[in-house]
């Protein structure tokens, strides 16, 4: 308690010196940096939610100096500080209403408007991301598609980074069981890797990170539409030329899909046509053979598939 009254009366007369008074112009520059010395001490005594008030307060300062750059790292401390302490919260289950996650989405918030102004958008985006990861990891992956879908906007100019936040994106569509919006975007992120991508002259296809992409979205997509299994007359175009290139009566399927290993390809194959005949047995087979083959991400996809095929959920389309 001593240490908080310690606290708050120095805040107050840091706060009292930038009151205006006759003739005489507040030394806003002194009082910013007695604010960040104030925070700094605060961090140092753990005393999170303290010390990013004080962030906040050197912000305005920050604000009131026209020094865009100095208000946007001020507001990322503060943020960062009250997520932290939210963070802490959660761990010793204290009970509260999240405001300390509120403040920090606030000052994110004024921090990306920030660094908008000042024509920097991949410093944006990359706070975005930082809040869409953390939100994850609290288990809040609804709130974290808004804030991924922000930094794909910001990232136009980066293809690769674009698509990483797209991945991201579908990752907690698919965590919290929208997987219809799961798969639009690995639709997107394959359209994009085939038109922005980096590619070899003469060749369509794309090469590097973008070709593992575009494997990656393949397979998430067919997988996704064995679970979801659209009637024909709701197939959307490019859903139904996926779902052709592993028909069986194709010539040589495989020659369309070049960015698959073979092994991989076939075995998908067989995903989709156990899926059409209904083989429960068959597709539990080809479950343990596809298993070292897919991420995490992929497996539980194909675990649902096969749970969709045994007990009927009704969640498809």
């Amino acid at each position: 308690m001593a240490a908080e009254g310690d606290f708050l009366a120095r805040y107050r007369a840091v706060s009292n010196k930038l009151k205006k008074r006759f003739l005489r112009k507040p030394n806003v520059a002194e009082a910013s940096e007695q604010f960040g010395q104030l925070a700094k001490e605060l961090k140092q005594q753990d005393c999170l939610q303290y010390a990013a008030f004080c962030n906040l307060a050197m912000a305005r300062c920050e604000q009131t100096l026209f020094n865009a750059p100095g208000e946007a790292l001020a507001l990322t401390d503060a943020a960062r500080l009250f997520l932290s302490s939210e963070k802490e919260n959660r761990a010793l289950q204290a009970p509260g209403f999240d405001e300390h996650l509120q403040a920090a989405l606030n000052c994110y918030s004024f921090a990306v408007k920030v660094h908008i102004e000042m024509n920097q958008p991949v410093m944006a985006a990359s706070l975005c991301l930082e809040l869409g990861n953390a939100l994850k990891e609290m288990n809040r992956p609804g709130e974290a598609i808004v804030h991924f879908q922000r930094a794909t906007e910001l990232q136009t100019q980066t293809p690769m980074e674009n698509l990483l936040s797209m991945g991201e994106m579908a990752t907690c569509k698919i965590l919290t069981r929208d997987y219809d919006g799961a798969l639009s975007v690995f639709t997107e992120m394959q359209l994009t890797c085939q038109e922005r991508g980096l590619q070899l002259p003469g060749i369509n296809t794309p090469v590097g990170a973008f070709l593992d992409i575009v494997a990656k979205c393949e397979i998430s997509r067919v997988l996704l539409l064995m679970f979801l299994e659209p009637p024909p007359q709701k197939l959307l175009p490019e859903h139904a030329q996926t779902l052709e290139r592993y028909a069986w009566e194709s010539f040589e399927p495989h020659s369309q899909v070049t960015f698959l290993p073979e092994n991989v390809f076939l075995l998908l194959q067989s995903v989709v046509m156990a899926c059409q005949e209904k083989d429960t047995e068959s597709l539990k087979s080809l479950q343990i053979e596809l298993w070292p083959f897919l991420t995490a991400e992929q497996n539980h996809l194909l675990h649902l598939v096969v749970q969709e095929r045994i007990t009927p959920s009704g969640q498809g389309i």
